[in-house]
């Protein structure tokens, strides 16, 4: 099945910085430098508007967080209405279009089209559309691990927007009960998710049999993915998916929270007596209900 593949496919990306040709948009590929970019955009564009932010918000950036807004795209099959190229640390990490988006982009993908919830998808090209938003978004394989292709960027949406909203809360999203049932838990994710979409697992993994992940979770000013597993119809392990850019603003909430770590190695930081995890290796932050968190310190990390 589809999503089985999905979720395969996006375990096996590496996450460091690798070339990607960009369909539609020729020349410019994906880890570019953001003065290249620009240097294109500004021939092929009727306007665009460089955005930089001060402190970055978005997950991928560490030190530095550039916007740049296009309208009026200039492409070999047509003209885009508006195009946002995103940079984390000078390199291009995220693309979304709208306005003739989804006629354009399928006429230069290489590879061929599949369906993932209401995303027609490009495996090959990073690539997923949105027809009834007339939407395209071309992903990094960071900005895929962290589903940005569920992410609407509010540069582009408000042309008048500099900077992001404040954020309320940096703590862990407090609707994520631990040990709570399935039908509590539903309503609540739907209310904070921007859309949820459940999934019987393969039995794997003998403390899960469903899954629920949902999207547009709020997490450090930031709606991403969050990974909901229940076993035996209770909550017992969420995965929120982030990335490696803002691993220490993570570090500092978490401390904030919960004081120093209990348990460090290379590839995880633990806290809260085995119920909160920084995992390192693969930028995400695990929640554990507590008998988990007990058999997690036993069998994997040999506590």
């Amino acid at each position: 099945m589809l999503k089985s593949f999905l979720a395969l496919f996006m375990a096996l990306l590496p996450l460091c910085a690798i070339a990607q040709d960009i369909p539609a948009l020729a020349g410019i590929q994906m880890n570019a430098p953001l003065a290249e970019v620009e240097a294109l955009m500004q021939e092929r564009s009727a306007s665009t508007k460089l955005i930089t932010i001060a402190e970055p918000r978005f997950p991928l950036a560490e030190k530095e967080e550039a916007h740049l807004i296009c309208h009026g795209v200039t492409t070999a099959t047509g003209t885009l209405e508006k195009v946002v190229f995103t940079f984390a640390d000078n390199q291009l990490v995220y693309v979304e279009a709208r306005g003739n988006a989804s006629e354009i982009f399928p006429k230069a993908a290489t590879d061929s089209i599949r369906t993932y919830m209401d995303y027609d998808v490009f495996f090959a090209d990073k690539l997923f559309i949105q027809k009834k938003q007339d939407t395209a978004w071309i992903l990094s394989d960071a900005a895929l691990h962290v589903n940005l292709f569920a992410w609407e960027n509010p540069f582009l949406q408000n042309p008048d927007r500099t900077a992001y909203p404040p954020i309320k809360e940096t703590g862990i999203p407090a609707f994520l009960t631990m040990g709570a049932s399935l039908e509590t838990m539903t309503p609540l994710m739907e209310q904070h998710s921007m859309v949820t979409f459940k999934e019987t697992l393969d039995g794997s993994d003998p403390n899960a049999q469903v899954q629920v992940n949902c999207f547009g979770v709020d997490y450090m000013g930031f709606p991403r993915k969050a990974e909901a597993r229940f076993g035996d119809n209770i909550l017992n392990v969420v995965w929120i998916l982030t990335g490696k850019g803002e691993e220490d603003r993570i570090r500092k909430a978490l401390r904030t929270a919960y004081g120093a770590p209990v348990y460090t190695n290379d590839d995880w930081e633990i806290y809260n007596n085995w119920q909160v995890g920084l995992r390192k290796d693969k930028p995400e932050v695990l929640l554990m209900e507590q008998s988990i968190g007990s058999g997690y310190k036993k069998s994997y990390f040999n506590q």
